[in-house]
């Protein structure tokens, strides 16, 4: 279920054949929801939206959930939880692809942006950087991985 999950978010918006036609530089790629309890969330957007999910395991062992409609991802649901996200408010992390990362962040810096967290790299899915941008809202940059 992971690996198909992970390929689901890849080919939302990057495949080496296609990769134009499906992200591009600057435009919005993946929306997650930041949750303290995704099992409401889930039933939450079950109900009221119809989407179905995947799970997806990640590294701390905690699930990543892949939101669908049909058989399309929409977007994915994340638990806050440890130390790094007290005092952070349930959101929506939207992600804008960006061509190349490292230097799209270095820009970013230099143009008032700080960094929330290192880079990171999600296997399978690309490289991301979660930004504040100057006047204060966090957003995500990825750079989707080619399949």
């Amino acid at each position: 279920m992971a690996q198909t999950a992970q390929a689901e978010i890849r080919d939302n918006g990057c495949s080496e054949a296609g990769n134009a036609a499906r992200w591009s530089h600057g435009s919005f790629f993946w929306n997650e929801l930041m949750t303290r309890d995704p099992e409401t969330a889930r039933k939450f957007y079950a109900d009221t939206v119809g989407w179905t999910f995947d799970a997806m395991p990640m590294a701390d062992g905690g699930t990543y959930w892949v939101a669908k409609v049909g058989d399309k991802p929409v977007g994915g649901i994340f638990e806050m939880k440890g130390p790094g996200f007290d005092g952070v408010p349930e959101n929506w992390m939207p992600y804008l692809a960006v061509d190349d990362i490292d230097s799209r962040a270095k820009k970013a810096v230099a143009a008032g942006a700080s960094l929330m967290r290192p880079l990171l790299d999600i296997p399978g899915i690309g490289r991301i950087a979660i930004l504040k941008e100057p006047g204060g809202a966090a957003i995500g940059w990825i750079t989707p991985q080619a399949s």
